[in-house]
């Protein structure tokens, strides 16, 4: 953030607000994942969310992003509680670390709940809380100037819920991820009777998602997966490896019913895929005869045609079990020649090459592969363009905020919006740290920034990298490193033998040694330039100056531009 931002957001923030409704995105605009939003009314804060995201190619050496919790240190007296909509990564993963700095209590469905306590229990060190509080769809809390309603929807996680936050300036309704169900599997439908009440009492502004905003029509319902998977059961000979996200307590459903059905048995592979399944049959989401359910120490006592895997690393994650199934790296299994592997997800963006490589071995060793482009194996858990409108039909807000989603999804949910009657002037696409306010006449105004980048996490290290430490790292993975030490008799002035030259990742290595070679002469004309000045080679052969001519020397050698460490050292 540049400094006359800084300055505009200090002014801003001790500004008194007085009956204003700020809202302030600290993740999920203009990006998948991190999901955070701060609502402040006076003095009451809450927060939708608390997610993390995954890096990218351009983030060496990077684990995960999460929100910059900047805003909240500043209104720390102000925090009433967090709200979780539900419980995937891009919108609980960051909780471990808010929780670390901030006592404040969490409110969460059932099983959101469960993988909060699972993620909690399982980060080291671990992190306690007493202050985390199971509500229900349908439930409503008053919390400070907040009244808070939790609607039921669908979604590819169970018990997703939207939002609604009454306050003194108006409702805002906050989607969170959904899809519009008519027959999902094991739940409801999503509440439309409640969001249209909601609707018809006045909506201030809709904050909606916009993950599949680009694409037309109506999403697949979840029973249309079931039904393939019974065709798919149907024909297959041998094993059935199913590949899916973890969090999909509806698609394990589907599997495990579906091999009953079929007289097979189910194994789980996968940390997360069992912190799930552990989860949901604690809750009673599932719905099995414990028969079924068989551990890896029994696989060998059944027929291939008798058994079915559940397993992780339907993105081609190279930890996952399926990867380990397919470059044989697991301890008790393998894939087969006969083996039929459904891929049961889409793929996210990145992903891509990941999927494939994992898809090719995998027909390399002899099995059959079915994925989303060859048959209706999954369906998404976000809402298509016609659900969209549906919720800006029944919702009739007066602003407009797309949300969750890379700024071409929230465009294009932005013209949705248009079509369907909104002002272009109440569309708003904002991004992280803009802060929005409403006033009591219901206008809408921006209001100042704070910091929304994100927080990038190496290792242990929370905020000890930034953009100038990731271009090093991206510049050693292009470019390579070359190191150059060089010895100084002081005494006599002259080099201390030959500068010690090495290289990594830089060049061939059949041309290597004609650039060390090159490298030393450029030294040693540098120390006969310097000795025929009669200057001290000591004093004034520096690492700086020495780093800027190899540079030169080198990218004129080579076209490249290594990252060079010198060290000079006088004796």
């Amino acid at each position: 953030m540049s400094r006359k931002k800084k300055e505009e957001t200090e002014i801003t923030n001790k500004k008194d607000n007085g009956k204003k409704l700020r809202v302030i995105p600290l993740g999920g605009m203009r990006e998948i994942g991190k999901n955070m939003t701060v609502f402040e009314y006076g003095d009451d804060l809450i927060v939708i969310d608390c997610g993390m995201a995954f890096p990218d190619t351009r983030m060496p050496g990077i684990d995960v992003i999460i929100p910059d919790f900047h805003y909240l240190r500043e209104n720390r007296d102000k925090i009433r509680g967090i709200l979780i909509t539900h419980g995937h990564e891009d919108h609980i993963g960051a909780l471990p670390w808010l929780l670390k700095e901030f006592d404040v209590p969490v409110y969460a469905t059932p099983m959101s709940m469960k993988l909060i306590e699972i993620k909690l229990d399982n980060t080291r060190p671990k992190v306690e809380s007493k202050k985390l509080q199971v509500v229900r769809a349908g439930d409503s809390l008053s919390i400070g100037a907040f009244g808070i309603e939790f609607i039921h929807v669908n979604h590819s996680i169970a018990d997703a819920v939207s939002i609604a936050l009454t306050t003194p300036v108006g409702t805002v309704f906050f989607t969170g991820d959904f899809k519009i169900d008519y027959t999902p599997t094991t739940v409801d439908p999503i509440d439309l009777g409640k969001i249209a009440e909601i609707g018809n009492r006045g909506v201030l502004a809709l904050i909606s998602e916009s993950t599949n905003a680009e694409r037309p029509g109506h999403s697949l319902s979840e029973r249309e997966v079931g039904k393939a998977f019974k065709d798919i059961f149907a024909d297959a000979a041998g094993r059935i490896i199913v590949a899916t996200f973890s969090s999909n307590v509806f698609r394990l459903q589907q599997v495990i019913s579906t091999a009953e059905s079929y007289g097979r048995k189910v194994l789980i592979l996968g940390r997360s895929m069992l912190n799930v399944f552990e989860a949901a049959n604690s809750l009673g989401y599932l719905s099995y005869q414990p028969s079924t359910i068989m551990d890896i120490q029994s696989i060998d006592r059944f027929p291939a045609e008798e058994i079915v895997i559940l397993a992780t690393g339907s993105q081609g994650e190279p930890m996952s079990a399926l990867s380990r199934l397919a470059y044989s790296e697991h301890r008790s299994t393998e894939i087969m020649e006969g083996d039929t592997v459904i891929l049961s997800s889409s793929m996210i963006p990145g992903s891509e090459e990941a999927i494939y490589r994992v898809v090719n071995e995998l027909f390399m060793k002899g099995a059959q592969v079915i994925y989303e482009s060859l048959s209706e194996v999954h369906a998404s858990g976000h809402a298509r363009q016609d659900e969209l409108k549906q919720i800006l039909t029944l919702t009739k807000p007066r602003y407009f905020i797309p949300s969750h989603g890379e700024f071409r999804m929230l465009y294009r949910h932005a013209e949705l919006a248009s079509q369907m009657g909104i002002p272009n002037e109440r569309i708003v696409l904002t991004k992280n740290g803009e802060i929005l306010e409403f006033s009591e006449d219901g206008n809408l105004n921006f209001s100042g920034y704070t910091e929304g980048a994100g927080i990038l996490i190496d290792g242990s290290g929370m905020g000890d990298v930034d953009e100038y430490v990731l271009n090093d790292r991206l510049r050693l993975a292009d470019e390579g490193v070359v190191s150059v030490t060089v010895v100084i008799d002081a005494q006599a002035n002259r080099l201390y033998g030959d500068p010690v030259v090495q290289a990594k990742g830089f060049i061939y290595e059949s041309e290597m040694k004609h650039v060390i070679e090159l490298c030393q002469e450029r030294v040693k004309e540098i120390a006969d330039e310097l000795w025929k000045k009669k200057k001290p080679l000591g004093g004034h052969m520096t690492s700086d100056d020495m780093r800027d001519k190899i540079q030169k020397t080198l990218y004129e050698l080579t076209r490249r531009r290594p990252v060079v460490m010198v060290a000079v050292i006088a004796i």
